[in-house]
């Protein structure tokens, strides 16, 4: 059972956190089983970057309103991953501090990706969508501090990489489901149901929610948590619970924020505001640039949806192509230079993607976005998780987050405007947008500084 009863608050000897019990080093194999989970976590991820917008489009959603129906992610990852940070830093169970919030979050995970398909009105499937985000919140959030937990710092690197890894993998294969169902002439690309949506998003989605709770109970059951230390065990049973208490421990925590963690902040937002641009848009700029239409019950844009898939899961591949030599460049040269050169070859590759109308020729921008993906989601991690308090790493992994949904945030909240005025309502400049974006987050990257333990 989880830890409920609240008791006086005590210091640890000296005032110092307390001591924990030594990390052993792990093999190679071992650090792919305990992140394998993330696999089923991005197989769900990249069916919502490349499905979502059809569907909403299938369901007679404006190409202006898009942004909005896409609030679900920041809004969730706004409220849910610091509060679940913090909790999951005071967590006694059986089952570890986070193994039960991963595992909640994939059971809700697997019911809302088995449902998505069937959304009979634009509501329904907006609402789904915040359930699914909310319980992708949950499972993520943890999962990042269960890293740091259980790895020693010298091979941090290796780990928040090898989450890259199966990032690239899971949504290669979430993207590609529906070319190779259709390649293997068992569903029609062209058929929909009722509601307007076509057979291979049912399929795609219904394997999601399969591979989903799959991938996190294989890691469940292969990887235990770093055992705690007595003198840690008594130093949670101390502190107070209750919701309020996570709040304050939230605000106090934001207060002491890192340096390091403060200065990555500015790169943040130019890469997750650009995502999202990307993400939202990607299917109705190669519906215009490739297909010449922007008629969402063509068949162009069924075309499009499928190609979106292909060239998402192309950049997913260069990404665990990429991963393992990402960590060993940033064990050499610094993950600093890492990512600022990832980032710059993902900008450069989406300023480029709308010039291009041969589908053959989109690989070139993908490899640049690619190489940018696996960076964005390991090199970050790398940076902060040596500058943090490991009492703290749920709350302050859950509070970095927020730099990644803020901006998804502000990007919701203003690109309708942006679009309609600023990018004469073309899909294809918000996708030069996100390049550009994409190229000032690299520059950015030039003002965090990084200590010797950080670079590790």
């Amino acid at each position: 059972m989880l830890e409920t009863t609240p008791k006086d608050p005590v210091t640890s000897a000296a005032g110092k956190p307390p001591v924990s019990l030594p990390k052993p080093r792990l093999a190679f194999w071992q650090i792919l089983n305990m992140n394998f989970g993330f696999f089923g976590i991005q197989y769900s991820f990249g069916l919502q970057q490349t499905n979502m917008s059809p569907i909403y489009s299938y369901l007679g959603a404006d190409p202006d309103t898009l942004p909005f129906l896409w609030l679900a992610g920041p809004m969730t990852g706004l409220l849910v991953q610091p509060i679940i940070g913090a909790m999951s830093d005071r967590t006694l169970s059986r089952w570890g501090r986070r193994t039960p919030y991963f595992l909640v979050g994939a059971v809700i995970c697997s019911v809302c990706l088995f449902a998505m398909p069937f959304s009979s009105a634009l509501w329904m499937a907006a609402g789904l969508l915040w359930i699914l985000d909310a319980a992708n919140n949950i499972t993520m959030e943890p999962y990042r501090a269960f890293i740091s937990d259980k790895l020693r710092p010298e091979q941090h690197s290796i780990g928040f990489l090898t989450q890259s890894f199966f990032t690239g993998l899971g949504i290669t294969l979430a993207n590609f489901t529906p070319s190779v169902l259709v390649y293997l002439s068992l569903v029609d690309p062209n058929a929909r149901s009722t509601n307007n949506i076509t057979y291979t998003t049912y399929a795609a989605f219904i394997i999601g929610a399969v591979a989903s709770i799959s991938a996190v109970l294989y890691s469940v059951l292969t990887t235990k948590e770093h055992p705690l230390s007595e003198a840690e065990i008594d130093d949670i049973k101390s502190k107070p619970k209750g919701l309020g208490h996570t709040f304050r421990e939230i605000a106090d925590a934001i207060r002491h924020m890192p340096l390091t963690m403060r200065q990555l902040a500015l790169m943040m937002l130019f890469t997750w505001y650009a995502m999202f641009c990307y993400w939202q848009y990607i299917t109705l700029c190669l519906a215009s640039t490739i297909f010449g239409t922007a008629d969402q019950g063509s068949t162009g844009f069924s075309q499009a949806q499928l190609l979106t898939g292909r060239v998402n899961g192309t950049y997913n591949i260069v990404t665990f192509c990429s991963a393992f030599l990402l960590a060993a460049l940033a064990r050499k040269a610094g993950p600093k230079l890492v990512h600022m050169g990832s980032l710059a070859l993902a900008g450069a590759g989406l300023l480029a993607l709308p010039f291009l109308h041969d589908a053959n020729l989109l690989i070139f921008p993908m490899i640049g976005l690619g190489i940018g993906w696996a960076s964005m989601m390991g090199t970050p991690y790398v940076m902060l998780a040596g500058s943090i308090p490991k009492e703290r790493t749920g709350v302050y992994m859950g509070i970095f987050n927020m730099f990644i949904v803020i901006p998804m945030l502000l990007q919701t909240l203003t690109f309708s405007w942006v679009y309609t005025h600023l990018l004469n309502s073309r899909p294809e400049n918000v996708i030069r947008l996100a390049g550009a974006l994409l190229l000032a987050a690299a520059a950015s990257v030039l003002f965090v500084g990084t200590s010797r333990k950080e670079s590790l």
